[in-house]
């Protein structure tokens, strides 16, 4: 807990982890429905807490579209994510009919990765694969899990739709995706390991170049990072949870009133800033209850509880269990 990269700790706290991959094929005139990731979730990432669903253009271009935005060129290179876990349908053009979902998903989810499936003449088929020179669209899905509770400010601060054009993105992240799903479609060892790391790469390059783009006047989380007091108050709390912060405290230190620092953090957080502290520690305090044996007046200590009664309480709040039902049950 002795960092300045508030962006790296929450990444690091709230488990980020890649699982399922697709190798889709189309030809033709192709639309596919994406079910929402509350749906996806226990079939492609059991037990997890929220999904993420990505997708790369390896050949081609194509259309994302979600309930309430305006339909997203993709092109070949490109990557979107879905940070919110939305319903959305992938097509070769805009306003194309999409092939309802089914249940096909759960037939094949325990198939070998990457599973193929093959888009073409309005039909679909799982675990068929066209060759890559009869396909006009080739397309990576993957998919990413990760914590929401009890605090993870990430997700909401991102957008429904996140788009990763070619020319921005990393110089190794397509060629890294696609080498990864080879790999694994040869079947070779360690190719659904390095699948899954290679996914978590793709969302953290994809959260740090979305931050770098934000306009100054952002707000949010990612804004209040942005922003050069509020994101060192920020990083202070991230630093160190367990030292006795107070709002005089924190102002001083960045040359900020009392009162204008909770008004600019509220402004571009949302939350006023003590609230956020101690959101932050039962962040801290849920992963020293799951990856160590420390009792729980052991951790209550450690992100800045003098009482485990007080601590408890908190936490129960927070995520709806005391710290050693969460413990037990987090194991299970």
């Amino acid at each position: 807990m002795t960092t300045l990269d508030p962006l790296s700790d929450v990444l690091r706290s709230v488990r980020l982890r890649g699982s399922v991959f697709f190798h889709v094929t189309c030809r033709d005139q192709w639309s596919a429905l994406a079910a929402p990731s509350h749906e996806m979730g226990p079939a492609v990432m059991p037990g997890a807490e929220h999904v993420i669903e990505y997708h790369l253009f390896v050949k081609g271009e194509g259309w994302i579209a979600v309930d309430g935005e305006p339909p997203l060129r993709l092109r070949e290179g490109d990557i979107v994510m879905l940070p919110h876990g939305d319903e959305h349908v992938v097509s070769s053009a805009p306003g194309l009919a999409p092939i309802e979902k089914g249940d096909w998903l759960f037939r094949v989810i325990d198939d070998p990765k990457p599973i193929p499936v093959t888009y073409r003449g309005g039909m679909f088929q799982a675990g068929v694969g066209l060759p890559a020179e009869e396909a006009s669209t080739i397309l990576v899905c993957g998919f990413i899990a990760c914590d929401l509770r009890p605090f993870n400010p990430l997700i909401n601060a991102l957008p429904r739709l996140m788009h990763l054009p070619a020319e921005g993105v990393r110089p190794w992240v397509a060629p890294m995706l696609e080498h990864a799903a080879a790999e694994s479609g040869e079947r070779r060892a360690g190719g659904t390991a390095l699948l899954q790391r290679v996914s978590e790469m793709v969302f953290v390059d994809g959260a740090r170049r979305y931050l770098d783009a934000l306009p100054p006047e952002a707000q949010g989380w990612l804004g209040a990072l942005r922003d050069r007091q509020i994101g060192r108050v920020i990083g202070m709390m991230h630093s160190d949870p367990a030292e006795p912060w107070t709002l005089e405290e924190l102002g001083q230190r960045v040359g900020l009133s009392r009162s204008t620092l909770h008004e600019r953090f509220v402004a571009l957080a949302g939350i006023a800033p003590m609230q956020y502290l101690t959101n932050w520690r039962m962040q801290c305090g849920a992963r020293l209850l799951r990856e160590r044996h420390s009792s729980v007046a052991a951790v209550a200590q450690e992100v800045g509880y003098d009482s485990e009664a007080a601590f408890s309480r908190a936490f129960k709040r927070a995520t709806g269990l005391p710290p050693a039902a969460w413990r037990r049950a987090q194991r299970r």
